[in-house]
């Protein structure tokens, strides 16, 4: 049986800042489906990556074409609508507004409905794609609440389901697990990970926690030195000299 072409393919892609090297050598392919974990130490490439995925950052050479797209020379708000989403480590939501209140403007924007006044956004449609959204991400019971009172859970809770209003394809994640307490940490994955899954969209994600890496991602993307030196499974990944050298430490 024929397999179906990768979403995402990336050949030889090279940043540098000026003699500095950030990423050279990266290619890779990511199937529909895919969740993928993006590890490394502090300075090893993996936000570089995704800040070109993203059009944060212009590569000085290479590729990225999305679903027969060219992706390179475009900037955020136009790989935003071509299928590509993120959320950042630092939640990127209005501090001062509800969580009901967040969401009404993603919507509004994600419809091009533009930003208006929020009495004029709530229409009966978009109220009704909202409430599902809040259904979905598990936010029901925080719906009038302002972000501020919340904890960085269902901040970050908020901020995903922000990111996926517009439908995305391919969702990359910035360390979600970060600033979440370790006894929360699955309970948050599984609400992420579950609503991502019915929605068919590809994921992305930069992670620190082996843990997490181990029980949500299919497969291990290892940056060091602005190179990829595994792309395998995580049992595989994780069981890999140079990935316990470099990455997690010899005694994962």
């Amino acid at each position: 049986m024929k397999q179906s072409k990768p979403i995402l393919e990336v050949r030889d892609l090279l940043k540098t800042f000026g003699a500095v090297v950030a990423a050279k050598d990266i290619n890779v392919d990511v199937n529909r489906g895919e969740i993928v974990g993006i590890i490394g130490a502090n300075g090893a490439g993996k936000t570089c990556f995704v800040n070109m995925v993203t059009g944060y950052l212009k590569p000085t050479s290479g590729s990225i074409v999305f679903d027969g797209i060219e992706l390179v020379g475009k900037g955020p708000r136009e790989v935003t609508h071509a299928g590509i989403s993120r959320s950042f480590q630092v939640s990127q939501v209005f501090h001062t507004m509800t969580v009901a209140e967040n969401l009404t403007i993603a919507l509004a924007i994600a419809t091009n409905r533009g930003v208006r006044a929020l009495s004029e956004m709530e229409t009966p449609e978009l109220t009704l794609q909202r409430d599902a959204v809040l259904k979905r991400y598990q936010l029901e019971n925080y719906k009038d609440m302002t972000v501020n009172v919340l904890s960085q859970g269902v901040r970050k809770l908020l901020d995903i389901a922000m990111a996926v209003v517009s439908e995305p394809r391919i969702l990359l994640l910035d360390e979600p697990t970060s600033g979440i307490s370790v006894e929360e940490k699955f309970d948050f994955m599984d609400v992420v990970m579950g609503a991502l899954k019915e929605d068919n969209v590809t994921v992305l994600f930069v992670e620190h926690d082996m843990e997490i890496v181990e029980r949500y991602v299919s497969r291990v993307l290892a940056f060091y030195q602005g190179e990829i030196i595994a792309d395998m499974s995580p049992k595989k990944a994780l069981a890999d000299s140079k990935v316990q050298e470099f990455v997690i430490g010899k005694r994962h």
